[in-house]
């Protein structure tokens, strides 16, 4: 049989294959947006994953998350994940974190490995911020996803520098907290330049949310490609 990364190398060469293959790159997140980067990071052949989620799968998240099954209802993300990407590529070396993450744990969790790029895809303020200072004070190369939500175009989906990101409810507020730190530029983030449907917002009360955002089925996945495509393209160089 045949190398499965065949097709792969005839756009990334051998030196690009075998690159990808040495490579870590960390998923925070595995839900609408994360688990879709984490397996087009997989089916690339990066050879080393850190994916990190500590929610199970919920029925409501049929409508939009890779890992959303009638069979994984109830199931971590996490096992979920991990025995999908194990299944597209037995060979990949994968590390499981099962934790929420918050300011006072990323060091702990993170400074354990040698990251070489680093997919943030949770939906959460704080954690969000208290991450992306983490990969700034560490040197960490990353791209951050913004809002899915709310939104239906996925041809409006753009990558850019956060001070570039436009049109976007979580981009304002994320570029108007990290000033206050002394971070106004420097990493990727992948927005969409659609105005958000207000309709498609209601508010809500639960931990760290306060709001529920209508999402439709393919916006988050094409989030998810896009931040694959900016942690490969930095993997190789392009």
């Amino acid at each position: 049989m045949g190398d499965w990364r065949e097709r792969t190398e005839l756009v990334v060469g051998k030196a690009g294959l075998e690159n990808l293959a040495c490579s870590t790159v960390a998923i925070i997140g595995l839900g609408g947006v994360g688990a879709y980067s984490a397996e087009m990071l997989c089916r690339a052949g990066v050879g080393h994953l850190i994916i990190l989620d500590s929610d199970m799968v919920t029925e409501s998240n049929k409508n939009r998350q890779l890992l959303a099954l009638n069979s994984t209802v109830g199931v971590l993300k996490t096992s979920v994940m991990e025995r999908r990407l194990r299944d597209i590529n037995p060979d990949v070396e994968i590390f499981v974190i099962n934790e929420y993450l918050e300011e006072e744990c990323i060091g702990r969790i993170l400074g354990a490995y040698k990251i070489d790029y680093l997919v943030d895809a949770i939906d959460t303020l704080a954690p969000k911020i208290a991450l992306i200072k983490y990969c700034v004070d560490h040197g960490i190369p990353h791209v951050t996803s913004m809002g899915a939500g709310a939104k239906l175009d996925a041809t409006a989906i753009r990558i850019a520098d956060l001070s570039k990101s436009f049109n976007c409810p979580l981009a304002y507020i994320l570029r108007k907290k990290l000033r206050k730190i002394g971070i106004s530029k420097g990493f990727d983030v992948v927005f969409s330049e659609e105005l958000p449907e207000r309709e498609a917002i209601v508010p809500v009360e639960e931990r760290n949310k306060k709001s529920m955002v209508g999402t439709i089925s393919y916006l988050p996945a094409v989030f998810g490609c896009i931040c694959a495509q900016a942690a490969i393209a930095y993997l190789l160089r392009l």
